[in-house]
């Protein structure tokens, strides 16, 4: 009875989480947009291009943070926020370049 009880709630899980927005994968490139949701624990932002596509972006090591041209921590990023991206497509992922918070 509680292994069908935990196949139901995983596979309610794996559908409740399927339903999020798509994301797209871009050439590489510089694009603006707006930042649509940030995900500190994951360092982590998703970005809203032209045509209402939607980047997901995970922060690295090399990934450079800036606001008028000073290097800004990850915590500063919020919803809402005008961003230029430079991203390096990699296989069926972008890699962020960097991330320039316009004003």
């Amino acid at each position: 009875m509680k292994f069908k009880s935990a196949i139901v709630i995983a596979a309610f899980f794996l559908i409740f989480t399927s339903c999020g927005e798509k994301t797209e994968i871009v050439e590489s490139g510089t694009y603006q947009g707006t930042i649509d949701e940030v995900e500190p624990a994951k360092t982590e932002i998703y970005v809203r291009i032209q045509d209402d596509k939607i980047l997901e972006l995970y922060f690295n090591e090399n990934t450079s943070l800036t606001r008028n041209g000073e290097t800004i921590d990850f915590s500063v990023l919020e919803e809402g926020q005008n961003v230029e991206v430079e991203v390096e497509k990699t296989g069926k992922r972008l890699d962020p370049i960097s991330v320039k918070i316009l004003e």
